[in-house]
């Protein structure tokens, strides 16, 4: 075997539909059990019904002076707004274990925001999936809702924790 570090190459995959990255890896993180056409449906359904939200009402969808009309701009916008910036983990030094603030990694990143919002929208009731996946990403998009909710609340145990900063040496993936 050889002891020469090997770069770590990542397949990319794009959704056939809208050739898009970040749609396949929402349509990865929201499947369950190998059904990838269910989680197809429902990600394809989310999308529509983002669609149907901008022909509804266009003016909620205006941010600094920009009009977003199409659906994966909204999407990806949702998703950006939704990605924490800092995390708490924690450390064992001489005994004591402390809970050190550390800036995340872009991916992980952006699987946080994905597995936070499916897990908040499959814990809405009297509603479809798609449907609560679009309600997530548009309750994402304006800065509230469940997801906004916890990225704030991983920020501020990072602020809160801020004292102990210096105890993120070396490695900070853990």
């Amino acid at each position: 075997m050889s002891r020469r570090a090997r770069k770590i190459v990542k397949r990319v995959s794009l959704d056939p539909k809208y050739n898009s990255e970040l749609v396949a890896h929402m349509i990865r993180v929201i499947m369950k059990d190998g059904k990838k056409s269910v989680a197809e449906r429902i990600v394809y359904g989310a999308i529509d019904k983002l669609k149907e939200a901008v022909e509804k009402d266009p003016a909620k969808f205006t941010k600094e002076e920009k009009a977003y009309t199409d659906p994966l701009e909204i999407l990806s916008a949702s998703i950006d707004n939704m990605k924490p910036q800092v995390e708490v983990k924690t450390r064992r030094v001489g005994g004591t274990t402390y809970p050190v603030p550390v800036p995340i990694a872009p991916n992980r990143q952006l699987s946080l925001a994905l597995r936070w919002t499916t897990q908040y929208a499959s814990g809405r009731h009297g509603m479809g999936m798609p449907a609560a996946v679009a309600a997530e990403v548009i309750d994402a998009f304006l800065g509230q809702g469940s997801v906004i909710k916890k990225r704030d609340d991983v920020h501020k145990m990072a602020q809160a924790n801020k004292a102990f900063a210096h105890y993120a040496w070396g490695n900070s993936n853990g």
